[in-house]
């Protein structure tokens, strides 16, 4: 069988023309080329309206009610922090591998509101923590659980914290330094866990456990600053990884990581800061990337870059300052005494050897939080 294809000529149409301007005339919108908002745009019209109204709100009240409303409920928050780390509900099963993160979040909140626990409950905490702790080094989600990383980061600030000699006795410095010279990657990076992720995260909380520590060493720092700057993106931003979308959890991360090792200067950071501010949207919140809603703990990462970069800003002009010759020792030698369980290392604090005063006081802004630890 044989198929003839035939081929119609189509008559071309004739384009509506305009006699005095000689131009088409405009088309009628129809409903397919109407402009509709996107979904994004449609949630980010929603938060705006709810938070205004609740600014509308605010301004139309005397100014007496708007003190009140502002004022920090803080006994309130002491005894909710309180009961939170006394018992919590079955709601909260779903952390069970992120414990020593509910002690960070809840010892530090008290200890930012100038409070303390009490000696009982001190005590339960160390025991908890102390039995999340690896036989082989770093602290696991809970009892029993893999070290981590990111609950190693929590406990050991946690215990800080807390202070005296119990508490930072119970932390195991050797122990910890051989566990995160094993979550080295080749990268230059750090895995979370044996086998996890590599990612600006693990950079962070593993160089900060490290620093606090006064374990620190040119092994632990080796790669970092490349990796680090690898993650930072044409927007200026970091991101968790090489090639992925900046982050505002990770440009903290990224950020205070580069100022701990003393490398913050090859970041760009006028970039950065563009960034950064850029991120701040008319609600008065912070977003984590762009084009997303803002979002609470977006006032933290963002807000917490923002002030290192403050702190780096109002140092310029006394970078040079040393903090003393006999300070300047990258050494992390750990004495005969911590191995027979004795320490003898209550200043736990920021690495001297960064080469500015700005280092420090950033270090402590973002390493202890709370209480200082007695020296």
């Amino acid at each position: 069988m044989r198929f003839t294809l035939r081929l119609r000529k189509i008559k071309p149409r004739r384009k509506t023309i305009n006699r005095k301007s000689h131009r088409p005339e405009p088309m009628e919108p129809s409903s397919s080329s109407e402009w509709k908002l996107t979904v994004t745009e449609q949630d980010q019209r929603a938060v705006e309206s709810e938070v205004f109204h609740i600014y509308h709100l605010l301004y139309n009240i005397p100014p007496n009610s708007q003190s009140v409303m502002l004022e920090l409920q803080r006994d309130k928050h002491i005894e909710f922090l309180d009961n939170g780390l006394r018992h919590l509900g079955p709601s909260y099963t779903v952390l069970d591998s992120n414990r020593p993160w509910i002690c960070y979040w809840i010892l530090h909140s008290i200890a930012l509101l100038g409070d303390s626990v009490d000696f009982g409950l001190e005590c339960n905490a160390i025991d908890f923590l102390s039995r999340c702790q690896d036989r082989d080094g770093g602290y696991g989600g809970g009892p029993g659980q893999m070290p981590h990383l990111a609950t190693t980061y929590a406990a050991v600030n946690s215990l800080i914290t807390l202070g005296g000699h119990r508490s930072l006795a119970s932390i195991n410095r050797r122990k910890i330094h051989s566990f995160l010279r094993r979550m080295k990657h080749i990268s230059g990076g750090f895995s979370m866990h044996d086998g996890g992720e590599v990612d600006v995260r693990a950079c962070y909380t593993a160089i900060s456990v490290a620093s606090i520590l006064n374990i620190l060493d040119e092994e632990l720092v080796q790669g970092v600053g490349n990796y680090i700057v690898s993650c930072q993106t044409y927007e200026g931003g970091i991101a968790g990884e090489p090639g992925s979308e900046a982050h505002g959890g990770y440009t903290f991360c990224g950020l205070a990581t580069m100022i701990l090792i003393d490398e913050v200067n090859r970041l760009d950071l006028a970039n950065l800061t563009d960034w950064l501010v850029f991120r701040q949207g008319v609600e008065g919140g912070f977003q984590g990337r762009t084009n997303k809603l803002v979002d609470g703990c977006y006032s933290f990462w963002q807000g917490g870059a923002a002030m290192l970069i403050q702190r780096l800003h109002a140092s310029t002009g006394d970078r040079h300052n040393s903090m003393g010759s006999n300070e300047d020792s990258t050494s992390s030698e750990l004495s005969d005494d911590e191995e027979e369980g004795m320490p003898t290392y209550y200043a736990y604090r920021c690495r001297a050897s960064f080469s500015n005063s700005c280092a420090a006081a950033i270090c402590s802004l973002v390493l202890t939080g709370g209480r200082r630890v007695q020296r």
